[in-house]
């Protein structure tokens, strides 16, 4: 049973290294940290740091070398293997990503792209459909329901792919570098928007980044240097 008072994120003692021999890399040494409901949580550090990694452990794409990872009080990996056989449907269910491009469908309207991930999951086309303009409203992006990516600015595409992203309601939200394409006013507003998120959707919120416009929307700041938390 999942243990409703846990931390949404635990990641413990993770160490992830690719290759063998002289030709390993260690990426992550023992990386650990809890992030809770509400919180937005920064991830920094230089490239090749092991931020990525850490995203895609978080994630259930990437598999780590040791560790355990829990998400929802749930134990989802430990003892060097995974405990959920379904991590697809974990992802789509429980788990919203937001990339440094929106990577919006351009053939598809801002609606029909939050739509689609509902339709996924198995939500019809007119129940998936309502529950896409409550978000792009939600965002204030529902004016642009209609349009399509081409017609969208910088920071309305963002918009619509952070609905796309809390269409299913995932508690658990990854961004990587989510504002960089942006410019200082509209990545504090995306800012701002994953920070109502957070405390709306009860959601634990990790944003991989380097931009510094954004350094004071984190409630905390996790540092990475070669691997390892400083």
């Amino acid at each position: 049973m999942t243990d409703t008072t846990a931390p949404l994120i635990s990641f413990s003692d993770v160490k992830k290294h690719y290759g063998e021999g002289s030709a390993r890399v260690d990426a992550l040494r023992g990386v650990s940290f809890d992030v809770t409901a509400g919180e937005v949580v920064g991830l920094r550090g230089p490239s090749g740091s092991g931020k990525t990694t850490v995203l895609n452990i978080v994630g259930c794409i990437l598999a780590p070398s040791q560790g355990e990872l829990r998400l929802a009080g749930e134990p989802v990996f430990a003892g060097g293997r995974w405990l959920r056989d379904d991590l697809r449907r974990l992802r789509l269910e429980a788990i919203g990503f937001i990339f440094q491009f929106h990577n919006l469908l351009p053939f598809l309207t801002s609606t029909d792209n939050v739509a689609l991930v509902l339709q996924l999951a198995g939500q019809s086309r007119g129940a998936a459909r309502r529950r896409a303009q409550e978000l792009l409203d939600y965002l204030d992006v529902g004016h642009r329901r209609d349009a399509f990516p081409s017609q969208l600015s910088g920071g309305e595409a963002q918009r619509v792919a952070i609905a796309r992203a809390l269409a299913n309601r995932p508690r658990i939200i990854l961004a990587d570098e989510p504002t960089a394409a942006l410019d200082s006013q509209r990545a504090q507003v995306v800012m701002d928007l994953l920070r109502r998120v957070a405390i709306d959707q009860h959601a634990a919120i990790v944003v991989v980044t380097h931009d510094d416009k954004i350094a004071d929307r984190f409630d905390r700041v996790l540092e990475l240097r070669d691997g390892l938390l400083v």
